[in-house]
């Protein structure tokens, strides 16, 4: 920080002014690009929702193609730009910013606007993550299942214009403290890596001698969510249920989670209880589908699931052991099984009459538990924010956070 101070004395002394984003650069409105328009080669491109899915701060290289055709018909974004989010369900990833530093320009989509300005641009990309810019950003926002926002009143949010000399030192301090994060997060990548190697290895029982092989349906019984529910009832709750993100994130279901709807007295909806394990029914993502989540713990009242998600019930509970459950539907035999129930184009659905016929592998319930007890251990090291590398990323992070917003933060000039 010294650094900064004595570049600031020096530079700016009598404080640093603010400007409105229109002030000191451009906005081009992207359009007249869709998903269905990737190519597997071609001219760069980059879509809005690849813009708070797959970049960070910056990127030089783009992961999807259009033809040279339609490029030519397209906006771009030249080396320096901000691509620039303007439409997404998520208030938190409107006006999500990616700095373009490649060496060519690139087409951009609709939803999307570039920023082309006289800023440093990593400068400009910190900024857009700081809560001064999120308290702005936020009385523009417009919508309520999609938000959005105007290129002109993106335009009117302010952002503090020191010298380029203090913009350059500033990123180029945030950039350290990113690399840093950046590197534990690739250590803890690779250890997840071992984790699942090691899983599948410890859950391939295809050559195992003394293993049974159950169909789901023989095993036990396959039911569906809610039924009968609108908007409203989730609006007012009285009784927990287990969302579609509930059990795509977690490898046991958080019985604890505030997802509340409304079930009257005498309403005949399945509650869930210890053993079940909950499947995804649908996905955009045909890799992604089947994903499932066990219950492994008593819930303190009933737990419902949503109509999004499919339940399986063994019929023996003592067959299967919940924290086995947990992890043996999402071993890799287990889900390239799982994987093959669904079918669709661009929205992939789950079969209940096919992830019946989906066999199930029944070890000895020692052997359950014995495996259980080593991947927990080894789920505790890459997942537990409390402990070890995910305990240094959250810290990390905060650290760097209270830095970013610390540094763009300066004395107004008058």
């Amino acid at each position: 920080m010294s650094r900064i101070d004595d570049l600031i004395a020096e530079l700016c002394p009598a404080g640093v002014p603010r400007k409105a984003l229109a002030e000191v650069g451009e906005f081009v409105r992207g359009g007249g690009l869709q998903k269905k328009d990737f190519v597997e080669e071609g001219f760069p491109c980059i879509h809005y929702g690849q813009i708070y899915t797959f970049y960070g701060t910056s990127t030089t290289t783009t992961k999807s193609f259009v033809s040279p055709a339609l490029a030519a018909t397209l906006k771009k974004a030249k080396p320096g730009d901000l691509v620039i989010t303007t439409t997404s369900e998520n208030i938190g990833d409107v006006c999500t910013a990616v700095a373009w530093l490649g060496d060519e320009p690139i087409a951009i989509g609709g939803h999307s606007c570039v920023f082309r300005h006289t800023l440093d641009p990593m400068y400009v990309a910190y900024y857009f993550q700081t809560e001064q810019f999120e308290i702005q950003k936020r009385r523009f926002v417009t919508g309520t299942k999609v938000k959005d926002i105007k290129v002109a009143d993106i335009g009117r949010i302010e952002i503090p214009v020191p010298p380029l000399a203090i913009q350059r030192e500033i990123a180029s301090i945030l950039d350290k403290m990113e690399s840093l994060k950046a590197e534990l997060e690739a250590e803890l990548e690779l250890r997840s890596r071992q984790y699942a190697f090691y899983r599948d290895q410890l859950l391939d029982f295809r050559e195992r001698a003394g293993v049974r092989w159950v169909p789901m349906g023989d095993l036990g019984t396959i039911f569906g969510g809610l039924t009968g529910k609108t908007k409203a009832d989730f609006s007012n709750g009285n009784a927990r249920y287990v969302s579609y993100v509930n059990v795509f994130n977690n490898l046991a279901v958080d019985v604890e989670r505030d997802d509340y709807v409304r079930v009257d007295p005498g309403e005949r909806q399945r509650s869930l209880q210890v053993g079940d394990v909950v499947f995804t029914g649908s996905s955009e993502s045909a890799a992604d589908v089947a994903m499932s989540s066990a219950v492994t713990r008593v819930p303190d009242g009933p737990l419902y699931l949503n109509s999004f998600c499919i339940g399986f019930r063994p019929s023996q509970g003592a067959l299967l052991d919940p924290d086995f459950s947990k992890h043996l539907f999402r071993s890799g035999p287990m889900r390239a099984s799982l994987v093959r129930t669904a079918s669709g184009v661009t929205r992939f659905n789950v079969s209940k009459a096919r992830l019946a016929k989906v066999e199930v592998p029944i070890p000895a319930l020692n052997e359950q538990r014995r495996i259980a007890s080593v991947l927990d251990k080894f789920d505790t090291l890459v997942s537990d924010l409390s402990i070890g590398l995910p305990a240094e990323i959250a810290a990390r992070q905060k650290q760097y956070e209270y830095y970013r917003d610390k540094l763009l933060t300066f004395e107004v000039a008058a």
